[in-house]
């Protein structure tokens, strides 16, 4: 049987979080940022990256997980988001994939497979 996931995608200052707050709440999601900057710790002005204040109480994933210093790339994104979309349906929850990092969507929702060489 195939999971539920939602997906909001678009450029920065479309009201992309605004949206993903009220459809969590709506429908018992949870947000997984689907940003390739959101996951670093300390960036949040040129990121744009939602403050915990303005979370209303949803949880969201793969935010402010690393160190400015540490490499994210598609392959641990796809990997992180895979794990976090499993919490969620283990939780009963709705993951709602969110963000403007196209390739690393098409990265999840295809499986690419990457290698090294």
């Amino acid at each position: 049987m195939k999971q539920p996931l939602i997906i909001l995608t678009g450029p920065t200052a479309v009201g992309k979080t605004k949206l993903s707050i009220a459809l969590a709440k709506e429908i018992n999601g949870e947000i997984i940022s689907a940003d390739s900057m959101q996951v670093y710790k300390r960036m949040t002005i040129g990121t744009a990256k939602i403050l915990p204040e303005e979370m209303q109480g949803v949880v969201h994933h793969l935010i402010d997980i690393l160190e400015p210093e540490e490499e994210f790339n598609v392959v641990l994104f796809a990997r992180l988001a895979k794990q976090a979309m499993e919490q969620c349906w283990n939780h009963g929850k709705i993951p709602i994939l969110v963000g403007g990092t196209g390739f690393y969507i098409q990265a999840l929702l295809y499986d690419i497979a990457f290698s090294e060489n």
